[in-house]
């Protein structure tokens, strides 16, 4: 983020954390059902240029990054060769480059890591977090966002992207889009959509994510999970697939799918005190040893927060799981808006 972004960003009353400087409350109320517009400042972007970029990338991560077209992206992984997960990304093209979309905090290790595969490959990868702005919009529920966003963008499925004026828009599912604007058209694209949605920090996309039932990693828990735990291979997440070549740690990923019944999922659940990602949970059945940990954390407008949270699908079900100790804070469980049904064998 550049300086001239956090100026813009603070003149229009929200801090460069992404928080605002009012009240939060009414900034999660407004984002229960209608339209709200946050800057995604804790993301940033990798470009990935070059004739060799698209094989590069689709033998490095869990998805088909091949088949990727103009007017599509991916959600993927990139994995230790112990199938352990060390970021997840969302993908899609810019012309003949790829954009890479992943927390900031990681994204200089994750630059790093991938720049050590590239070795001969005609490949150049850079930080491009400066080149575009990245902007959470979420649609008013049972309205239409195409007098904002545009048919073309408003009528894409999802991860389907379509060109807007300033920048691009990536529908992310029935109700979000992730916008990512020309930095230099910033000022007056802001204007335009806060005009129709209210703008709000990063807490009140967050907690959206969260409803959402969408992942992601961060520093605090890089190598936590492989992708089955955060429910990567279901058809509502859609971020791995069993029919490409190999890449790293797929070989635990397949044999995750194929041998038995996946053990821990990832679910959404409710709790009074914040906990940072990481967090070791417990259920009795485990006694002193954890049994999964916090994936992602957030306010939520009923209040206390809400939390996606990996754990043993039968601690789950036996409704009692603890944060933090074998006697801390019990999870309140919420509904997902998809099933934990396991993908076929092949999906993807």
């Amino acid at each position: 983020m550049t300086e001239e972004t956090i100026s813009f960003f603070a003149s229009q009353g929200l801090a460069t954390d992404g928080s605002s400087f009012g009240a939060a409350a009414e900034e999660l109320a407004a984002a229960q059902g209608g339209a709200v517009l946050a800057p995604l400042v804790d993301l940033g972007l990798i470009r990935a240029s070059g004739a060799d970029t698209a094989n590069f990338l689709h033998n490095l991560l869990t998805n088909d990054i091949k088949g990727i077209t103009a007017g599509g992206g991916r959600f993927a992984g990139f994995c230790t060769a112990k199938g352990r997960l060390l970021a997840l990304l969302l993908i899609w093209r810019d012309g003949d480059d790829f954009l890479l979309m992943l927390p900031r905090d990681i994204l200089p290790m994750i630059l790093k890591k991938l720049s050590m595969y590239v070795l001969r490959s005609k490949v150049k990868l850079t930080d491009a977090s400066a080149e575009r702005i990245l902007l959470g919009y979420a649609a008013a529920i049972g309205v239409s966002p195409a007098p904002t966003l545009g048919e073309a963008a408003a009528g894409l499925p999802r991860f389907g992207v379509s060109p807007i004026d300033g920048g691009q828009a990536i529908r992310l599912d029935d109700r979000r889009w992730m916008l990512a604007l020309d930095a230099a058209t910033i000022g007056p694209r802001w204007q335009q959509l806060a005009a129709t949605a209210r703008p709000v920090g990063l807490a009140a996309w967050q907690w959206l994510e969260i409803t959402a039932g969408q992942p992601r990693v961060v520093a605090a828990t890089q190598e936590a999970f492989v992708p089955q735990m955060l429910n990567m291979e279901l058809p509502a997440v859609a971020g791995v697939s069993f029919s490409k070549g190999c890449y790293p740690g797929q070989e635990i990923v397949a044999r995750t799918q194929y041998l038995g019944k996946i053990k821990r999922r990832t679910y959404r659940a409710r709790l009074e005190t914040a906990v940072v990602p990481g967090t070791h949970v417990y259920a009795p059945e485990t006694g002193d040893q954890h049994c999964g940990a916090v994936v992602s954390l957030a306010p939520s407008p009923a209040g206390g927060f809400e939390c996606l949270v990996c754990a043993q699908s039968g601690a789950v079900e036996a409704g009692e799981v603890h944060v933090g100790t074998p006697a801390g804070e019990r999870l309140e469980f919420l509904p997902l808006p998809y099933t934990l049904q396991e993908a076929p064998s092949g999906a993807n």
